[in-house]
């Protein structure tokens, strides 16, 4: 959405079209006339439109179960978003957004004012520029909807940063050694403080990633599960998400690493 801001901030109405909704699609086809990168993602597009539009009229219509369901798997599932900026995204799924934004910049007299975002002399190729990493990347599986509640627990977590520690302590000339690893065998308790340390700090990590924002933290907060149990002492935060607050709280049992058989 970003990118298309840019790209569609002060288009010449002979490049923008003077009859088309869509923008974006005339800058695009107009480029891809003469640039074959451009005019390559032209027809990747037309492809995925015509078989979102299949897709559509198959559901509308009466055809055979057997038959809708062989034809709409072969094609991508695009969502209401993707199909929104089918073209930018396209496009930097095929690694050469950046390629069409620096032959747009280097030709922006074509398809710009003056007072043009891309026929900036600095804005123009510094957005080409910042185009390079994120087309660097491959797309081969996008976040969905239910991404962010499939999620493991936190015991899972340590279980797991256990294992991955076990296979660590070997000794690998291709590995940099831990720290402290000559005291580890006369001392016990402190390669146990230490793996304790590092669950913990795993464990930390799940209350602040990128989705969440940690607004408040505080350690040792008394919680009652049951009238008959014991206050536990846990790991109390407050985050904040695009359209929420949560607030989580976490043994400290569990955040040391030596939850055990407890229940």
């Amino acid at each position: 959405g970003v990118v298309e801001a840019c790209l569609l901030h002060m288009l010449k109405r002979r490049a923008a079209g003077f009859l088309r909704t869509d923008k974006v699609a005339a800058l695009f086809t107009k480029v891809g006339k003469t640039y074959a990168v451009a005019g390559d993602i032209c027809k990747k597009v037309q492809e995925l439109q015509q078989q979102v539009e299949s897709r559509k009229n198959q559901l509308n219509g009466q055809e055979p179960l057997k038959r809708q369901g062989s034809t709409t798997s072969k094609g991508p599932v695009l969502t209401p978003q993707a199909i929104k900026h089918i073209w930018v995204r396209t496009a930097l799924i095929e690694k050469v957004l950046d390629k069409i934004v620096q032959y747009i910049v280097e030709n922006c007299s074509k398809y710009y004012e003056k007072e043009a975002l891309l026929a900036d002399p600095v804005c123009g190729p510094i957005l080409a520029s910042l185009l390079v990493g994120p087309c660097a990347l491959e797309y081969t599986k996008l976040k969905t909807a239910d991404h962010y509640w499939t999620d493991p627990s936190a015991d899972e977590l340590v279980q797991r940063h256990r294992i991955h520690g076990v296979h660590g302590r070997q000794d690998s000339p291709s590995k940099r050694p831990a720290l402290g690893i000559r005291k580890r065998h006369s001392s016990g308790s402190t390669s146990e403080d230490r793996f304790a340390a590092s669950a913990r700090e795993y464990v930390e990590s799940l209350h602040q990633n990128s989705r969440t924002h940690l607004l408040y933290g505080k350690n040792n907060v008394l919680v009652q599960p049951k009238d008959d149990l014991e206050a536990i002492p846990g790991y109390l935060s407050l985050h904040q998400s695009a359209d929420s607050l949560t607030l989580k709280w976490t043994p400290n049992q569990l955040m040391n690493g030596t939850l055990g058989d407890s229940e």
